[in-house]
């Protein structure tokens, strides 16, 4: 479990349920960016990411942390990426990452994985605010 306090801990509550029970928004537009989180949460599962898988369903997103970076090698499709800081602020954006490619954020906390486009549709921005928010 990544050290507290920051944007995701809503997901490590006693009473949190999966993290599939919530989605990820741009907090200050309200903005749905997913509704279907996977947690990548300990060393086994930030190892494996998506490696194995053919493709990421739309509204679908792994939080890979505490991560500041990840590979693209051996994947079999292409992914958006937002890397986040503690406080859940966008520091950086890469849209449709192909595989075989490194990407990182310095001062990241947090790298979330997307279906290719999902960044522009939710039209997330450099310095939006995340945030968890259980589904209802």
């Amino acid at each position: 479990m990544p050290p507290s306090p920051h944007f995701l801990q809503p997901l490590f509550a006693r009473d949190a349920g999966s993290p599939a029970d919530w989605g990820l928004y741009v907090a200050d537009r309200n903005i749905v960016i997913a509704t279907h989180l996977e947690g990548a949460f300990d060393s086994t599962s930030r190892n494996k990411g998506l490696l194995g898988r053919n493709g990421l369903a739309t509204g679908s997103a792994l939080i890979i942390a505490p991560s500041n970076g990840v590979h693209t090698f051996a994947m079999r499709f292409a992914i958006d990426l937002i890397f986040a800081g503690r406080d859940g602020t966008v520091l950086k954006l890469k849209a449709a990452v192909p595989k075989s490619r490194i990407a990182f954020a310095l001062r990241g906390f947090a790298v979330i994985e997307l279906a290719a486009g999902a960044i522009a549709k939710a039209g997330v921005k450099v310095g939006d605010r995340l945030t968890v928010r259980k589904l209802q």
